[in-house]
């Protein structure tokens, strides 16, 4: 699903115009990231939490040059879902 999907799924079960929604809709993902870039995580209870995961330094090949690069220690944002969330996906495959 696409995000002019979800707009017009929510403009449509909420009566509210297409371009109001995605402004909404705008404004959300851009508190979200905003948030992830300074650090905090973000908790919507029943869906799941947006958090900023740390990896690892790691060694790494480059096949191509067969040398070995050092990846160092990065940050990366992450979707954890809620409980509730996971067991209606699972309900799916039954």
């Amino acid at each position: 699903m696409t995000k002019a999907e979800i707009v017009s799924e929510i403009a449509k079960s909420t009566g509210v115009d297409k371009a109001s929604v995605l402004a909404t809709v705008e404004k959300f993902m851009e508190i979200v990231k905003d948030s992830l870039a300074s650090g905090e995580h973000v908790y919507l209870r029943g869906f799941g939490s947006f958090i900023v995961k740390t990896r690892s330094e790691k060694t790494a090949r480059n096949i191509s040059k067969n040398t070995t690069i050092i990846i160092p220690k990065h940050k990366i944002p992450a979707f954890k879902p809620a409980k509730v969330f996971m067991n209606e996906v699972k309900e799916l495959d039954k």
